[in-house]
């Protein structure tokens, strides 16, 4: 019998379940680059040299460590498969689960000439069946109760039977609002080597539509690398991570975060070797409890809740349109270019590099996009499109649950919806910007204002049906009927010319 691997883009890790599963004296590996699967969308050009560098990486990496590979870059996936499968009397295909339902399907309509094995994924703490089991015995599927669940389940941050320092969640002090002047460490970056050029000139040379600047590409595109940006986070920026997390400042695009998800979506990084660097390192630095728990919630819970998530609920969920929106994605979504200043702060900088942190991406680009009545399905594409750590299975979850409310709460436990005052709060973007942060209506007024009222005026009923609606609800009685046909105007207006 001659074993085959093949190895998706996102599992890249020696070891990961594929490779575990025999030696590599015993096996013959491939791993290909399809051009007909990153023209379903206008991918972002450091998210394709980002992948393909880490994969011609990593064929490097495992020939070195004696394996046979075989590395081929065509049109599709299925044709130099087939073709690998025949030359080398492969007699069985082994290939680990895939994160992304659609590429489930894709293994499963895929017809070979012999056995396929699929392994079960091992770059995620929660099985799909462990999470569904979790699930199925609870009567809602808070990320809290699945958080606390993961921290017992994985002895993270436990004393006994108890959270270490006596509380769960320390959320409450990780929102502090960037008041005075703020340093954040620069993070650590790396120059493109002889492969990420050779795959930086074949994007730039690519023949289909791609989002985003290419240079100056600076990621991680090997296990070594995202290990040292591991420890850099850890020893540098971990501390101070927590209380400012939540921050938003002009010119400041990574502040203290760990920009650690790219490479964990990759397979670069398991996410519970990231855990437990975090967690010894509070032990061992006496690191503050809110930093540390909070990074923490974000991979244990949060990461893992998305995923086991998407692979529970129904075939449909990412159809779901709770509050019947279909506005058009605004031209400005790609381009960037808008007066309001925390959506083009925030839009250039992914446009330049592909990345936002999660407030920009949940409290300016999903707020927005929530408020304006924008189409969820064109939304959640977009974010496939624009982020460099972007995958089915956490878009659709976070994007179509979390961020847009258009599964009616099966996620969440009310819209994050908010008016441009929050955004004042927790940024410096309200300063640069033409509209006037605290008007409603008028040429002046900040669309934020102006849709966020709006938003609650046409679909109070269904959020009335939110019990934590009900409070933000009663500010709407105290507005006369004359302001509340203003706003309703003012926003139509702008959905008709944009």
């Amino acid at each position: 019998m001659t074993i085959g691997i093949w190895i998706l883009g996102d599992q890249l890790w020696q070891g990961q379940a594929a490779l575990a599963s025999c030696e590599a004296d015993s096996a013959a590996v491939i791993l290909i680059e399809s051009r007909q699967h990153v023209q379903a969308r206008p991918y972002h050009q450091q998210k394709l040299v980002l992948v393909w560098s880490a994969m011609r990486h990593f064929a490097q990496e495992l020939k070195a460590a004696g394996w046979s590979v075989s590395y081929e870059i065509a049109e599709d996936f299925a044709t130099p498969l087939k073709q690998w499968i025949q030359q080398n009397d492969i007699t069985e295909l082994r290939v680990m689960e895939p994160a992304d339902r659609p590429f489930a399907k894709l293994l499963a309509d895929l017809e070979v000439s012999c056995k396929l094995v699929i392994v079960p994924n091992n770059h995620f703490l929660w099985s799909k069946q462990d999470f569904s089991d979790w699930a199925e015995s609870r009567k809602s599927l808070l990320m809290e109760s699945f958080y606390r669940e993961g921290r017992k389940r994985y002895d993270i941050l436990m004393e006994g039977k108890d959270p270490v320092g006596g509380q769960w969640n320390l959320d409450k002090q990780n929102r502090k609002p960037p008041k005075g002047k703020i340093e954040p460490p620069q993070p650590l970056w790396f120059e493109p080597d002889e492969i990420t050029q050779q795959v930086m000139a074949d994007v730039s040379a690519a023949d289909f539509s791609t989002f985003g600047d290419l240079e100056p590409f600076c990621w991680a595109v090997t296990r070594e690398q995202a290990l040292q940006v591991l420890e850099n986070f850890v020893t540098v920026r971990l501390n101070t991570f927590g209380p400012y997390q939540d921050a938003m400042v002009t010119g400041e695009a990574t502040m203290w975060h760990a920009l650690l998800s790219p490479y964990i979506n990759l397979g670069l990084l398991h996410p519970l070797e990231v855990i437990e660097a975090v967690e010894q390192a509070y032990y061992d630095e006496s690191l503050p409890l809110n930093s540390v728990e909070g990074f923490i919630r974000q991979i244990l819970g949060w990461r893992e809740y998305m995923h086991g998530l998407a692979h529970h609920v129904s075939d449909d969920y990412p159809q779901k349109n709770w509050f019947g929106h279909t506005q058009a994605l605004p031209e400005f979504f790609w381009t960037a270019e808008t007066p309001m200043n925390c959506l083009h702060q925030t839009l250039d900088q992914v446009k330049r590099t592909g990345y936002a942190h999660h407030i920009q991406r949940l409290m300016v680009l999903s707020n927005f996009a929530l408020i304006a009545g924008l189409s969820p399905q064109a939304v959640e594409d977009w974010f496939h499109a624009a982020f460099i750590d972007a995958y089915d299975w956490v878009m659709q979850t976070n994007v179509i649950g979390m961020g847009l409310f258009a599964d009616g709460g099966i996620l969440a436990t009310k819209p994050y919806a908010a008016s441009a005052n929050y955004i004042n709060r927790m940024s410096d973007y309200c300063r640069g910007c033409q509209y006037d942060h605290k008007a409603r209506t008028g040429d002046q007024a900040c669309p934020f204002n102006t849709f966020y009222w709006d938003f609650l005026d046409r679909h109070r009923e269904k959020l009335s049906s939110q019990g934590r609606m009900n409070f933000i609800l009663k500010n709407l009685d105290r507005m006369s009927e004359a302001e509340r046909a203003d706003i309703r105007t003012q926003a139509n207006r702008w959905r008709q010319t944009h």
